[in-house]
């Protein structure tokens, strides 16, 4: 049984939003609120009798407001003209052309959950009582939604103010028996659409139109189903940053809380926070570097145990002789002599060692998108605004007050921050990425983190050039569309926000970023468990053979009789004995969980294979939110 979600125009949260986008809820009226929309209702019935003057009920609207509309149709007094004679009344005409004219939107129609988020932001809104809009209208487009007629908005044509008038007007054209929509699945007219939902077309009274039309009903509900979308990225962000630290047995010491104490940007805190708490449990993070071996390729002679026969890789260390440690004692005297996969450095490369500063941006790029949406989900944004109770009122320009609402700048601003991030989030995973798959980099794995024994693998190196790719496409699509300004209205709307286009963008834009996030977690996974069977390989060997076996992985070790053998053979020891003494080597407790996720799915790459189906997983589990704490296995 589906979801009901209560309308009150004050108490719309983005997550009751969501259930109606994506989930199926339906919408129930206030009934307190309706009384106070009738009020308003009434209200302008009552001064439209007394033959006041009212922006967009008896004039015209925009560049057409100084048109008062008179008691006839003067057109039919025109020589030769063709008599027309609408249905109603001209203040009737006015709402219904205001409607049929407006819908000129172009492009491919929005999803359904997108229209039908912003049939519920219309409706929200409308139930404030400040609109002037009938209760028997709104009710009407309630009973639309819930029946599940999808009216066709094509996603192109909103400059964002006044309001979102073009794709608006689309949604309310099908109200009126026009237009189109989908119902159960079939594109109808949108007659036969309500036909067939047991609905009639409803005739607009005063002001009922601009009601519809006026707002930002198309910016606001993308780009919050864009900032549901990404919160889910955030945390698939930070879960394969974490995989990927473990996978390179990176250092913590930059996650520390002490840290950022010092400088307690809230999205950072809660980033290293989070983080700290995936990590959980690792036996990769902070190991000495001289126990991390680096890969070699697979030889038949690399193993002797039946067990390790199996393994596709050998793996190596280089003794560092004392006559070439001069200057570097100190360091000796803590780490042994012995250089494998990790570079001797007490510090990651920036796209480990910043993350939380990087991630905790655009976290704090999102809160501040979501505190802007929270305000206009319950927000009045059409034009006029009407206050039948205004105190000490004179005349109707204190009761009707035009204002300026419908002016999308508030979220396109903050969207544009949003669209910013975007590419840096996607950036910082694309350099984890390509530092996993570069030898140069990638501490001791393969390259391209396979085997590769005769020379006919790729590997991995295609996925990072499909995470370049993204990335590139992510940067040119940020630029913000709110900086440009194209007025309309023969200049009485002179400045727009374009937020409709900028909401747009940055859902579309999610989609790449979710992309690159997955290819990012594809890799990690085949680099995480190089390591962790690299690492623990050694430990076994060091347990099962003791010093001479790990002595016939260490390349330029000297020979019994050669100078420093006596000193490489203690060493060697220390070395075995520190190995055989760990425990297994493991990643966090969270990223093992999210790491058997993804095994479930997709296999290991041992050998060069078609990577389209495994990239298709990745994504779709990413999608499906598969990694979220609530979700993975």
């Amino acid at each position: 049984m589906s979801k009901t979600i209560l309308l009150d125009g004050s108490s719309l949260t983005r997550a009751q939003l969501v259930a109606v986008a994506r989930d199926g809820a339906k919408v129930a009226l206030d009934a307190k609120q309706l009384e106070r929309v009738q009020h308003a209702a009434d209200f302008l019935a009552d001064k439209v009798n007394c033959g006041e003057p009212t922006y967009g009920v008896t004039t015209g609207f925009g560049s057409n407001a100084d048109k008062l509309l008179g008691a006839h149709r003067i057109r039919d007094e025109l020589p030769n003209s063709r008599t027309h004679t609408p249905e109603g009344t001209l203040l009737e005409e006015l709402q219904h052309n205001l409607i049929t004219t407006h819908a000129v939107c172009v492009g491919k129609p929005f999803g359904a959950d997108v229209v039908r988020a912003m049939l519920a932001i219309r409706i929200n809104t409308l139930m404030r009582g400040h609109s002037g809009i009938r209760v028997c209208t709104l009710e009407a487009l309630a009973a639309m939604l819930n029946a599940g007629v999808v009216p066709v908005v094509p996603e192109k044509g909103s400059v964002g103010a006044s309001g979102d008038l073009a794709p608006l007007s689309h949604l309310a054209i099908v109200l009126l028996g026009g237009g189109e929509a989908f119902y159960e699945g079939e594109r109808l007219s949108g007659s036969e659409a309500l036909k067939r939902a047991g609905l009639q077309p409803v005739r607009l009274s005063f002001k009922e139109g601009l009601a519809l039309n006026n707002g930002t009903a198309q910016m606001l509900a993308t780009g919050t189903l864009a900032l549901h979308d990404l919160e889910r990225l955030l945390d698939a962000a930070d879960l394969a940053a974490a995989m990927t630290l473990d996978a390179f047995a990176g250092r913590s010491g930059a996650l520390r809380p002490e840290v950022h104490e010092l400088r307690p940007h809230p999205g950072q805190v809660a980033v290293a926070a989070h983080v700290r708490e995936l990590l959980q449990g690792s036996t990769l993070l902070d190991i000495p570097y001289h126990l991390v071996p680096r890969f070699k390729p697979w030889t038949t002679e690399a193993w002797s145990e039946p067990d390790d026969q199996a393994l596709s890789f050998d793996i190596g260390w280089d003794w560092v002789p004392a006559n070439q440690r001069h200057g570097r004692e100190a360091f000796y005297a803590r780490f042994l002599p012995f250089k494998g996969g990790k570079k001797h450095q007490p510090q990651d490369a920036y796209c480990l060692r910043c993350m939380p500063q990087v991630h905790g941006a655009v976290r704090d790029a999102w809160a501040q998108a979501c505190r802007v949406f929270d305000i206009e989900l319950n927000a009045v944004t059409d034009n006029p605004l009407i206050f039948p109770d205004a105190e000490g009122a004179r005349f109707i320009e204190e009761q009707v007050i035009s204002a300026g609402h419908f002016h999308g700048m508030p979220l396109a601003l903050a969207m544009s921050y949003v669209k910013a991030a975007i590419p840096v989030l996607a950036s910082i995973s694309e350099r984890r990425l390509n530092k996993l798959v570069d030898p140069a980099t990638n501490d001791g794995l393969p390259a391209f983190l396979s085997g590769n024994e005769d020379g006919t693998d790729s590997g991995f190196m295609i996925v990072q050039y499909t995470a370049a790719a993204l990335v590139n496409d992510l940067a040119t699509r940020a630029h913000p569309a709110s900086v440009y300004s194209v007025p309309t209205s023969a200049n009485a709307e002179d400045h727009v926000s374009m937020g409709a286009n900028e909401a747009r963008h940055v859902l579309e834009m999610i989609e790449d970023l979710g992309h690159v996030i997955a290819l990012e977690l594809y890799t990690a996974a085949q680099a995480l468990d190089y390591r962790q069977e690299m690492l623990n390989a050694a430990r076994r060997l060091a347990q099962r053979g003791g010093w001479q076996a790990l002595a016939a992985k260490v390349s330029n070790a000297p020979r019994e009789g050669q100078p420093h053998h006596e000193q490489f053979v203690t060493e060697a020891r220390q070395l075995a004995e520190a190995l055989a003494g760990s425990s297994d080597f493991h990643a966090g407790t969270d990223v093992q969980r999210a790491h058997a996720t993804l095994r479930k799915n997709i296999a290991f790459l041992h050998r060069d294979r078609a990577l389209d189906g495994d990239v298709r997983s990745i994504c779709e589990l990413v999608r499906q939110g598969a990694f979220h704490p609530a979700h993975a296995a």
